[in-house]
């Protein structure tokens, strides 16, 4: 990509997020590991709902409601001290550890990755599309899982979203 201004704003946009702002985003500047975690998945719920009013975005609801049901298991995963807050997990160890946590059963657990396996992927990478319907469900169980595992946190009063 010589000759072209690229390179520069990859080099500032690197720059940025190694550098502390003080003008982050409201309600997500907090020191907790699992109340950002938490928040981050509000913010991901209240994105689909706002797109879900413009019709269509399927794919990114779709891709939006499953990190929210990510981020919401990491929540619950560092808030009672099953993951420290430098411990990378991806995708499968997140399903998986919510298990551990007794937050669902295996049945349950396998079921979500399944659907993760089978579907986000296909979908995220236009091997298969999103349908409005598929979104709508897809938000529907990012919510039921948020709900779940706030009430069982007892934490929902630390939400910002409409979802608790």
């Amino acid at each position: 990509m010589d000759d072209s201004r690229i390179e520069d704003t990859l080099d500032e946009v690197a720059h940025e997020f190694r550098r502390r702002t003080r003008d982050t985003e409201t309600g997500l500047d907090v020191d907790e590991p699992a109340l950002l975690q938490l928040r981050k998945s509000c913010r991901l719920l209240d994105a689909v709902q706002s797109l879900r009013e413009q019709n269509g975005h399927y794919t990114l609801i779709i891709e939006a409601s499953f990190a929210s049901i990510e981020r919401t298991i990491q929540f619950y995963l560092l808030e009672k001290g099953y993951i420290e807050e430098d411990e990378f997990v991806d995708h499968r160890k997140v399903y998986e550890h919510g298990e551990y946590a007794a937050l669902y059963g295996s049945d349950f657990r396998q079921k979500l990755v399944d659907l993760w396996k089978n579907n986000r992927s296909r979908t995220y990478y236009r091997e298969g599309t999103g349908s409005e319907r598929t979104a709508d469900l897809m938000v529907e169980l990012a919510e039921q899982v948020h709900r779940h595992v706030l009430q069982l946190a007892g934490e929902s009063h630390r939400c910002i979203c409409n979802t608790a």
